[in-house]
Order: structure tokens, then C-alpha cells, then sequence
């Protein structure tokens, strides 16, 4: 379920195994740091507060879009390993929240990542959906690659 997305009335959702346990994909998922060498279009993560547990609570995230560049700040809960959710706290868009989810599954983990954005501008529906929908399944399968390259690399 998406957290605090009332705003927006588009929503996608995109699931994928990964060949990995859920605490490998949960692994990924809270190591902001990283993101810009495996997300494409992520350029610069910043942890800017984090739990008592050592979780980032609110994330700087800085996004090239290739039409656009985006700025925002995202704030995080957990269910550690199962998952977590985020809401936008300010920056470029109008509203943003979402999930990931980690349920065991046969070869790994069925990762489902469900995303609700409001822009903040118009786009008309069909372009708009269609680039949503393309936005969020190749940032899961981007995810799926990052975790399955780091369940795979030797120990140090």
C-alpha cells in the first residue's frame, strides 16, 4: 500500500523475483549511498537525518530526467527486512509516495515496488502513464540487478 498518497491519482505498481533473500533486497533498498551507481538516473543521494536504529529517516535525492533535473527529499519508515515506504517532504514535485515490499518467493523474493506521483504540472494521461509505468519497472529491474550483483560478490 502506498503511504500518504492521497494527492496523486496515479499509481503504478511493478513486481519482480529476485534471486536473493529478502534481507539482501532490504540490504539494497536502505543503502542510499549507492544508489548513484546502479540507478541510472539518480545523480546524488544524501542521507540527511537518520533513526536511532542507523536507518536514514529523510533522503536528498537528486534526479536527472533527461528533460528535467528533479530535487526532493523523501521521509522513510521500515518493516525490516519486509520492506519500507517513503512521502515526499518537499522539493520539485507536487506529491510522491510509495513501497517496497519483500515477500519470500520460489528463487528468492518477489519485490514490488508500488509508486504514487503527482508532478505538479499536466501531461496528457496516456503519455503520462506510459512513461510512469516505464519510469518504475526499469527502476525495478535496475534494483533487481544491484541486488543480485551484490548477493553474488565474494565476501572481503
Amino acid at each position: 500500500m502506498v503511504a500518504g498518497a492521497a494527492v496523486s491519482q496515479y499509481r503504478e505498481s511493478y513486481s519482480v523475483v529476485v534471486a536473493a533473500p529478502p534481507e539482501a533486497c532490504f540490504a539494497v533498498l536502505t543503502d542510499f549511498e549507492a544508489y548513484p551507481q546502479w540507478s541510472s538516473p539518480v545523480k546524488r543521494t544524501q542521507v540527511l537525518e537518520r533513526r536511532p536504529d542507523g536507518l536514514a529517516r529523510r533522503v536528498d535525492f537528486l534526479l536527472d530526467m533527461t528533460v528535467r533535473t528533479i530535487h526532493y527529499v523523501l521521509e522513510y519508515d521500515y518493516d525490516p527486512p519486509h520492506g519500507a515506504s517513503w512521502r515526499l517532504v518537499e522539493g520539485d514535485l507536487a506529491d510522491i509516495a510509495g513501497s517496497y515490499r519483500f515477500v519470500p518467493a520460489d528463487g528468492g523474493t518477489r519485490a514490488t515496488c508500488e509508486q504514487a506521483i503527482d508532478l505538479g504540472f499536466w501531461i496528457p494521461g496516456f503519455l503520462r502513464s506510459t512513461l510512469e509505468r516505464k519510469a518504475l519497472r526499469d527502476s525495478v529491474e535496475e534494483f533487481r540487478r544491484a541486488v543480485e550483483a551484490r548477493a553474488a560478490a565474494p565476501r572481503a
